[in-house]
């Protein structure tokens, strides 16, 4: 038997020598197969691992109710386009349901920051302190608004690092005074950010956030300067918009609370469903989501593979 099996490796190896190039591109060829399904793995299993990741950064205790939009025929005529998060709903949210533990509401407006001739096109977000750890956003300089900062409606602001590059190239921020020309407003810098990647678009309405142009003050502070209505110029006409709360984000005690807490929120605010103005996103829900993907994409490429 041992014999058989020696002669028959001697005449393979000689088959394979006498027809050196056609030996070639068969092993040629076996080695682009692989080596492509190879690739296509690995390819894939890092789009997959890469889309958890970014996912898994919103938060898997986390449910984000966010205002969008409605569509035209939904608005009507108005001068003043009035929809999106009430203030009342977030208070009537985080009294009715045991199972949030924290909630941060977040306010957000388009707005030219400047200091001296330094101007940046930027965000102006209105929030809590606890928008800070739920953004993990971390300082770099001086301090993050406090409870004081919020309670007292002080003028108070944090900036991102990019945003206080642009606005002080050569000079210490700390201390000094940005100005927002559309409401004539000064803001005391009392801390800058560490730089923080943008996170992607995670489907819905929940798009894409770059943290790099933000001005961060006090909710109070930006509702008592700003007022309800931001009035915007479009075709010619000024239109308002009176959208009190951009987004709440929520966080539970537990994982388990996820799912049953997130259909009491819907269940809440169940009056905007007519309307179609604000949209929940629930983390567990999409990371859940993305792992079948990637189980069923593994299987695909395995069955290609065989």
């Amino acid at each position: 038997m041992f014999s058989g099996l020696l002669r028959t490796i001697q005449l393979g190896v000689k088959s394979l020598l006498l027809h050196p190039m056609r030996s070639a591109l068969t092993v040629l060829g076996i080695f682009i197969g692989v080596a492509s399904v190879i690739w296509l793995l690995a390819i894939g299993e890092g789009i997959s691992i890469e889309a958890q990741r970014q996912i898994a950064s919103l938060g898997a205790r986390n449910i984000i109710v966010r205002t969008v939009e409605p569509p035209t025929e939904k608005i009507g005529d108005a001068r003043v386009a009035m929809y999106g998060l009430k203030h009342a709903e977030y208070d009537m949210l985080i009294e009715t349901i045991p199972q949030i533990s924290r909630a941060v509401p977040i306010r957000e407006i388009k707005r030219l920051i400047s200091y001296g001739p330094n101007e940046v096109d930027g965000r102006l977000v209105g929030s809590t302190p606890d928008y800070f750890h739920a953004t993990k956003l971390e300082i770099d300089q001086g301090r993050l608004l406090n409870a004081a900062d919020v309670e007292k409606r002080k003028d108070f602001c944090v900036l991102a690092k990019e945003v206080a590059q642009k606005l002080f190239p050569y000079q210490d921020p700390i201390g000094k005074k940005v100005f927002l020309s559309e409401s004539s407003d000064y803001y005391e810098v009392v801390g800058v950010l560490k730089p923080r990647t943008a996170t992607a678009a995670i489907g819905g309405s929940f798009s894409g956030q770059d943290f790099s142009k933000d001005m961060y003050i006090p909710l109070k502070t930006m509702n008592q300067r700003m007022g309800r209505t931001i009035w915007s110029r479009r075709a010619g006409t000024f239109r308002g918009e009176q959208i009190e709360l951009n987004q709440i984000t929520l966080r539970v005690h537990r994982i388990e609370d996820v799912i049953p807490a997130s259909q009491l929120i819907k269940d809440a605010l169940r009056v905007h469903n007519d309307k179609g103005d604000i949209e929940t996103v629930v983390p567990l829900e999409l990371l859940e989501q993305a792992k079948t993907t990637r189980l069923m994409f593994m299987v695909f490429m395995g069955l290609i593979a065989a």
